[in-house]
């Protein structure tokens, strides 16, 4: 079973199923995080949706670099959460699988293509706290 953090599931709402991937990306005592500005401030783990036919480490890569405008090297699957929110950028109830990787940043190639996102370094005390997400959040813990 997979271990499910946050908001219970309503009943009557009607969820869809929304894989992903995110990154905890480690580098000399700091960590690389995005701040996403809408629909609601928050700081987040770099990361988003699989597309449909995509594996998930292409994802994993293409998410971060596209939030971070960082590349990364040596991906390792972690674990695996999920959640059951509301997204309003997709006006969509998800049941979001969320697969966690660690990787390596490597190379800052400019700043993030995905509007409204922010790279944000923070020790990894401070990373910790700012995750706004409980299952990132305890992961960042057990790996930090």
């Amino acid at each position: 079973m997979i271990r499910r953090f946050g908001e219970p599931v309503k009943g009557g709402i009607q969820y869809r199923k929304r894989p992903g991937v995110y990154a905890l990306l480690p580098l000399n005592g700091a960590v690389l995080l995005t701040h996403q500005a809408e629909p609601i401030p928050e700081f987040q783990l770099p990361g988003g949706g699989i597309d449909p036919g995509e594996s998930p480490v292409v994802a994993l890569h293409r998410e971060v670099f596209e939030e971070t405008g960082w590349r990364i090297a040596s991906p390792l699957h972690i674990g695996t959460y999920r959640r059951f929110t509301y997204m309003p950028e997709y006006d969509l109830w998800a049941e979001k699988i969320c697969h966690i990787y660690t990787a390596r940043p490597v190379r800052r190639y400019g700043p993030p293509s995905e509007a409204g996102h922010t790279a944000i370094w923070a020790d990894t005390e401070a990373a910790v706290e700012l995750l706004t997400n409980e299952g990132d959040r305890s992961f960042a813990e057990l790996l930090l």
